[in-house]
């Protein structure tokens, strides 16, 4: 893994891996769009993250160009950007705790809480600038959505205990595909 991480090349088994989790995101997005701001996307990018690190930046950025594709790039996907590396970031770091596994669950799930929370928050200064709202008008906007983050937060802690599982079989299916070769 190393020596092609230093080339700057991926194997195309891994690409093509990383694209189907890309899609595989946008297509839950997608079917989940009837519940406004609950989806599972917390909960893929936490567990790409646990079990592809630093690679899992690839699908994360596959879903976000499919979203762009498909509903337009305009103001709204500019923060997506950015939005979704706060849990990544903090998932690449609480993967390198050795947490004991009766930790796990309720820490993932708090974690995933805790970006759907945010973000209104971490998606504001984008409508900010956009927009042209002082700091009272973008805390204004933040607060008008409140109801909504606290929404996505509930989802996410929900879809959150699913996050271990996740990961096993992620692990055991990487596995599954090394020993084949």
């Amino acid at each position: 893994m190393r020596s092609y991480l230093q080339q700057g090349r991926l194997p195309v088994r891994d690409l093509t891996i990383f694209a189907m989790l890309g899609a595989l995101m946008f297509v839950s997005r997608i079917l989940m769009m009837a519940i406004p701001n609950v989806h599972v996307l917390g909960l893929f990018i936490a567990a790409f993250t646990l079990t592809y690190r630093v690679r899992a930046l690839i699908p994360l950025y596959v879903f976000v160009l499919l979203d762009g594709i498909y509903f337009g790039f305009s103001v709204w996907w500019i923060p997506y950007l950015y939005v979704w590396l706060p849990l990544w970031a903090v998932f690449m770091v609480v993967g390198k705790v050795n947490l004991p596994d009766k930790v796990k669950p309720p820490v993932y799930m708090v974690l995933c809480a805790l970006h759907g929370l945010s973000f209104g928050t971490l998606y504001a200064p984008v409508h900010a600038l956009f927009f042209g709202l002082s700091l009272h008008g973008m805390l204004a906007w933040i607060a008008a959505g409140l109801y909504f983050d606290i929404v996505h937060a509930i989802g996410n802690f929900v879809a959150a205990v699913l996050v271990i599982p996740l990961v096993k079989l992620l692990r055991v299916l990487d596995k599954g595909v090394h020993l084949k070769k």
